[in-house]
């Protein structure tokens, strides 16, 4: 990214354009940030930000020379509330391919006094509903809009769909809930945390699995967990059944012997890994 300062734009292309007025080129030099135009003096007509990164639109200083800003192919999110204030003569604005969402965020263009050309083309916003009648009901000195011209018919639409401020409050609010295509999310301030994996209930094939598995146990914990598993007849999610196929079946016969031979087994194996331990430890106490 490059920052916006005086020395950049000194070194900017400037020139006269095609309407005969004077213009800065600050286009794709990755500016992030809108700042140091009063090194401009006051000398331009138009100034060029296009291909930039630029969010905000905002930090000018007071410009009552200007009379185009061009930036399409920003990330523009955001209109400075006092815009107007800042520029009283700016009369042409291109915003075409940006950021803006939702109505109530070009609200801020109505300060403007001298604004008549406006493009939103490639914004989210042109995708909501009544959206060309809420910027004509706004913007009252508009006389072309995304590169069609605001006809009478239109303002006297906009002007009746928004007669009251509670219509034009409403679609603010529509505005802020209609989902668009494309429309990137809002993050959260917080990221939830992950929910842990539920247990799921074993199938009959599991049960036999764990029961097995317990047979082969070599530790005693080893043991109480998949007797634990057993007993609350869920499965946790990272409980790992050595030699489980759940694709393996067994017939019903060779079902209920195997489920017999198993819990025969597993009643005895605690005692037996809790024996095995205890006659173990003597032994290590004579080898030390």
């Amino acid at each position: 990214m490059v920052r916006l300062t005086a020395d950049l734009i000194w070194k900017s292309p400037h020139f006269f354009n095609a309407l005969r007025e004077r213009e800065l080129d600050l286009r794709g030099n990755k500016i992030p940030v809108i700042e140091n135009l009063g090194a401009t003096e006051d000398q331009f007509d138009t100034i060029d930000l296009s291909d930039n990164e630029i969010v905000k639109l905002e930090n000018f200083p007071y410009l009552n020379r200007l009379g185009t800003i061009l930036l399409n192919n920003n990330r523009i999110t955001r209109i400075n509330p006092n815009i107007g204030e800042l520029l009283p003569k700016l009369h042409t604005l291109v915003l075409t391919n940006n950021r803006l969402t939702n109505l109530v965020e070009i609200d801020p263009l109505a300060t403007l006094p001298k604004l008549q050309f406006l493009s939103l083309l490639d914004n989210n916003i042109t995708k909501k509903p009544n959206y060309r009648l809420y910027v004509i009901h706004k913007l009252k000195s508009l006389r072309v809009l995304d590169f069609r011209k605001v006809k009478q018919k239109e303002r006297l639409e906009a002007s009746s769909l928004f007669a009251s401020e509670e219509a034009e409050e409403e679609a603010k609010v529509v505005s802020a809930k209609t989902f668009v295509p494309g429309e990137i999310p809002a993050a959260p301030e917080e990221m939830k945390e992950e929910e842990a994996p539920k247990p799921v209930a074993p199938t009959p094939e599991q049960i036999l699995a764990i029961k097995a598995a317990i047979v082969n146990s070599q530790t005693l914990e080893e043991v109480a967990r998949l007797e634990q598993a057993l007993k609350s007849g869920q499965i946790p999610a990272d409980l790992n059944i050595p030699g489980f196929d759940a694709t393996d079946k067994t017939d019903g016969a060779d079902e209920d012997k195997m489920v017999t031979d198993v819990e025969e087994q597993t009643n005895n194996k605690a005692s037996n890994i809790e024996s095995d331990q205890n006659n173990d430890a003597p032994e290590a106490m004579e080898q030390e």
